[in-house]
């Protein structure tokens, strides 16, 4: 065994620092949230499980919202997502249209809706309606 790992006079292999992002398994940043949650002073302390779960809960709706972008953009035959998909991944999911109902997407557009009294009226309940009277 080498030196080092006995303990001896040899030099200590440093471990290489993990961040708190690493260690919870996410892409969003915990200590900035962390750092974020202090300087907010939004309560005297915060624990350590605060920013890993709010970190959690923000990444899991933005992969959300980009899966349903994603395809709205891939039903419009576009590659790219732009505000006009956001808002239409938004608007037609029922949960996430209730989270954001009170949001404006600029360049979002609306959502594309004709009311039922405008729509011209079908051929077959004309027909039927012929037959009846005549009879």
């Amino acid at each position: 065994m080498e030196p080092a790992a006995q303990g001896g006079g040899g030099r200590v292999a440093k471990k290489k620092p993990v961040s708190k992002s690493e260690r919870a398994g996410l892409q969003f940043p915990v200590g900035r949230l962390a750092r974020y949650l202090k300087k907010g002073r939004y309560a005297r302390r915060v624990g350590t499980g605060a920013p890993v779960y709010l970190a959690a809960v923000l990444e899991y709706l933005a992969a959300e919202i980009l899966e349903l972008s994603g395809n709205a953009a891939k039903d419009n035959k576009k590659s790219r997502i732009n505000p006009r998909h956001i808002l239409l991944a938004v608007k037609n999911d029922d949960e996430l249209n209730k989270l954001l109902a009170n949001v404006t997407i600029a360049y979002g557009g609306v959502v594309p809706n004709m009311h039922q009294v405008l729509l011209p009226k079908k051929t077959a309940e004309k027909g039927k309606a012929k037959e009846s009277s005549e009879i």
